[in-house]
């Protein structure tokens, strides 16, 4: 499927850090077949321990190598100090990697000090401080509003600031309302907003992992969407099958009316994603 004028809805697909090298084998295969959909790029989650960065760059450099598809490191900066990140910035430099997705993350359990980066914005500076125009920088975007803030004008306005700061582009958390989306652009595009805002995609196919990660992050299931996936109970194939409908039916809406392209946070699973951009006629030559 194209869009008016011609233009291609971009593609990218996120993925965890596998944990043991049966997982790594695993993701490999899932990246190798979402390849096929000539995704602008791919993403990998950040930890913040230690090992758990090894893994992200690990990750990060055997996609790159595997799949020859640009890759993006998710970068978090709170209980982060300048060094740290410095050093962090300056391997992924010198391994070749050109975009990253900086958040602020979440506080390490048992750390009391945030240290001196307390938000993303925060973060898209010090890139930018270290490393000038090298990295393409995308933060994230909340159309249901981040948890934790405290109005949606203020949620609004660390959005414009992380953008100020020299973010490129935007990737928003999952929801299911696309109207959500909507008023998101209208409201940025106010405030003077104006990098693209892409909108994140989580394939619906379990209902209890669903609503775990839902409440989790504050993305809101709609109650049409609850009360199907609860009548369905635990009928694998009819959920998979309501969720590929569903899923498909909102980013069918979102690159009808505009949306630059579609984020999927895969869970390292290629199956849902295929089936959504089939429906979508977003295969290979197209």
């Amino acid at each position: 499927m194209n869009r008016p004028g011609g233009v291609r809805p971009t593609l990218s697909f996120e993925f965890f850090p596998p944990k043991t090298p049966g997982g790594m084998v695993k993701l490999l295969d899932t990246a190798g077949r979402l390849a096929a959909l000539r995704p602008a790029y791919f993403s990998v989650t950040f930890g913040a321990g230690g090992s758990t960065r090894e893994r992200t760059l690990e990750t990060v450099l055997a996609l790159m190598r595997e799949t020859g598809v640009e890759v993006a490191p998710h970068l978090s900066c709170i209980g982060a100090t300048a060094e740290t990140l410095r050093e962090i910035l300056h391997r992924y430099r010198d391994a070749g990697i050109r975009r990253l997705v900086a958040l602020r993350g979440d506080l390490p359990s048992g750390m009391g000090d945030p240290g001196p980066f307390r938000h993303a914005r925060d973060l898209v500076a010090f890139i930018r401080q270290e490393t000038g125009a090298h990295f393409h920088i995308e933060v994230a975007a909340y159309p249901e509003i981040h948890p934790q803030a405290r109005s949606a004008a203020e949620d609004l306005r660390h959005f414009r600031d992380k953008v100020r700061a020299g973010a490129d582009g935007a990737i928003t958390q999952y929801f299911y309302n696309p109207d959500a989306y909507h008023r998101l652009i209208t409201e940025s595009a106010a405030l003077g907003i104006d990098v693209p805002i892409t909108p994140g995609i989580m394939p619906i196919t379990n209902h209890l992992q669903l609503a775990r990660f839902s409440d989790a992050c504050g993305a809101e299931i709609p109650r049409w969407i609850r009360k199907r996936l609860e009548a369905l109970e635990t009928d694998e194939i009819a959920i998979r099958q309501f969720g590929r409908e569903a899923v498909h039916g909102l980013c069918q809406r979102l690159l009808d009316e505009g949306a630059p392209g579609l984020h999927f946070y895969t869970l390292n699973q290629a199956e849902p994603v295929l089936a959504v951009c089939e429906d979508l006629g977003l295969t290979l030559g197209e």
